[in-house]
Parts: C-alpha cells; sequence; structure tokens
C-alpha cells in the first residue's frame, strides 16, 4: 500500500492551504466519533485503541479518502487473503489494485483486527497493550506498509491527540438514543453550576454509571490534558447549549478557549471547560512542538492545553508580527 499511503500523506499535506485549524478539527471528529469503536476492538482482540485509531486516521486521511468515503475502508487493506466481497479499484503499487469494500465503517474496523490476527503479525501480541511504541514499530516490522516512517508517523499522531489514553479506558455507552434533551442539573446533584473538578475527572474515566451521566455527556465525551478538561464540538452544537449543558457562561467559556464572540463553533473543534495553564505538562519539558502542515498557534494552545497569549511569551514571540511556518520550533514550557 505504499503508493496509496503516499497519496494520503499528500492530502493530509495538502491541508496546509486549508482555513487553519482544518487539521486538527478533523482529527479530533475522527477521534471523538470512532474512539468508542477502537476501545470495542480492543476490548475484544487486545489491539491497541491508540494503534488503531492512529492508523484509521493515518491511512484514511481521518476519514476523508476516496477509500473512506466510497468504500468505508480505512485501513487500506486490500482484497487478497480470502476476500470474497466487493471492492473498487485504486492505483496503488500498481494500477488499479483492488481494495475491500465495506458495508460500514465498524465492519472496516473489525477486519482491521481480523488481519492482525495472521500469524504475519503474531509478534505484536507479545507487546503490552499499553505500549504503542512497540505495537507500531513492530507493525512496520511486520510489513503493514512500506513507508519507511510509517512507525514514526504512528507515534507522532499518537502522541500529538493523547490516543493512548484510549488504552486503558473502556467503550462508554454514551448513545444517540439516550441523550433525549439537555438537563440543567447537568452536575447530577441538582445544581446549576460549572461542573466540579473531581466529577468532571469521574466523567473523563467513564467511573460513572451510564444511567446517571447527564443527557449531553452521554454524547459528548469529556477528554482530560494537562490538568484540564474538554468536549468536542459535534454537529448541531452551539455556545448557548453547550453553556446550558455545561453550566459555564459563554463567555467563560469564550475567555477559557481564546475566543471571540463572533467565532462560529465547528465540528471538531475542541472547548476546554476551565481556564488553560501558562505551560503545558511537565512531559514536554524538553520536547517542543514541530509545526505541522495546516497548524496555527491558537491550534498548538489547543493541543496543549496551554493559554494563548502564555505560549506566545514562552518562545518570546509577537502575535503582531510572528508568522508561522511548517518545520517551526515551538516551545510548551
Amino acid at each position: 500500500m505504499k503508493r496509496y499511503l503516499a497519496t494520503i500523506i499528500a492530502l493530509v499535506l495538502s491541508m496546509a492551504a486549508w482555513p487553519q485549524g482544518s487539521t486538527n478539527r478533523a482529527y479530533w471528529a475522527y477521534i471523538d466519533k470512532y474512539k468508542d469503536m477502537a476501545m470495542e476492538q480492543q476490548q475484544k482482540y487486545k489491539i491497541p485503541a491508540s494503534i488503531t485509531l492512529a492508523q484509521g486516521l493515518l491511512e484514511s486521511g481521518a476519514g476523508r479518502s476516496r477509500l473512506a468515503t466510497e468504500a468505508n475502508n480505512h485501513f487500506g487493506i486490500k482484497t487478497p487473503g480470502g476476500w470474497t466481497g466487493p471492492y473498487i479499484l485504486v492505483d496503488d503499487d500498481r494500477p488499479k489494485e483492488r481494495f475491500r469494500k465495506y458495508r460500514s465503517v465498524r465492519d472496516s474496523y473489525e477486519d482491521h483486527s481480523l488481519f492482525l490476527l495472521k500469524p504475519r503479525y503474531k509478534r505484536l501480541f507479545t507487546y503490552r497493550i499499553t505500549d504503542y511504541k512497540a505495537w507500531a514499530r513492530g507493525l512496520k516490522a511486520c510489513g503493514y506498509a512500506t513507508s519507511p516512517t510509517y512507525a514514526q508517523s504512528l507515534i507522532r499522531i499518537i502522541e500529538m491527540y493523547s490516543l493512548h489514553q484510549f488504552d486503558t479506558r473502556k467503550p462508554g455507552k454514551r448513545t444517540q438514543a439516550q441523550a433525549t434533551t439537555l438537563a440543567a442539573d447537568v452536575n447530577a446533584r441538582g445544581e446549576i453550576g460549572p461542573l466540579s473538578r473531581s466529577y468532571l475527572k469521574r466523567l473523563a474515566r467513564n467511573k460513572i454509571k451510564a444511567s446517571k451521566i447527564p443527557p449531553f455527556f452521554r454524547t459528548h465525551a469529556v477528554y482530560q490534558n494537562n490538568s484540564n478538561f474538554f468536549i468536542v464540538v459535534q454537529e448541531g452544537d452551539d455556545l448557548a447549549t453547550i453553556s446550558q449543558a455545561t453550566g459555564i457562561e459563554i463567555e467563560d467559556i469564550l475567555d477559557y478557549n481564546d475566543l471571540t464572540l463572533d467565532y462560529t463553533l465547528t465540528i471538531g473543534d475542541i472547548l476546554f471547560l476551565r481556564k488553560k495553564g501558562n505551560k503545558a505538562a511537565k512531559e514536554y519539558a524538553h520536547k517542543p512542538h514541530i509545526v505541522q502542515p495546516g497548524q496555527s498557534m491558537y491550534d498548538i494552545s489547543q493541543m496543549y492545553g496551554v493559554r494563548l497569549k502564555k505560549l506566545y511569551k514562552l518562545n518570546g514571540l509577537s502575535p503582531r508580527e510572528y508568522e508561522i511556518e511548517v518545520g517551526d520550533t515551538i516551545w510548551l514550557r
């Protein structure tokens, strides 16, 4: 799948010409949509959810490749290997190669797991389920992809989006059917106001019974980052409904996320539920961020949970004068 993967990489790189932040929004929208599916596969087949998500993101261009949109194929799997189902033709190592076509994305995720159960990938299951680096390097060594940077790409995606958090969690039971209406008493104690840190932590770790989870949070997972918490914007969300559901004033939501009142939410945006920190987590003390295509300083500040003005200050940069470029080094602490 060398040539096809090269096409996906080109697709990701082309996002640099898109509006700032589109790459991050597409990735977070994908993660939020398919994280439970990846965790279900982990429970069933002992394949790290972080690896499944990272491969899906990389192979499908965050779900926007032709294989993903026309064939529900999120992992670039071809037809050889006893496949008798439908397929589509895509130029890869050779012109018009056959790639598997699935009825649903869930079928693609299931087939990906079964694909990794082949003897060829047996060594992977000797690694700890939380050792995503060993799994990424093992996939490359076993020949999943011919790209020389395949393992590094997976590791970078996992670390950039903290996908390893899903390797120690269980899939939530938040379904659309359960989310009937928004509730003002969102902290489950009949109180109106921002959720407590301890309650948000329990939500983030799925430590609350599904029946006790407020309707909004049955469809909006809470993520943890840099001692903070955030949700991912979904279709139909706006500041008013999010404010009502979380008990956080609109002005505070804007302040927490370095946004202005005229900003229009977009699917895949991340919204912190508390004020961001002055610097990133300790693990980034000596690990600067290298700017990727399509990223802005704002994207980086959201990615690591750092106040935007503090991020500029940490790097001795001026918001008015600095023009971000791919490959720039941005210090986080």
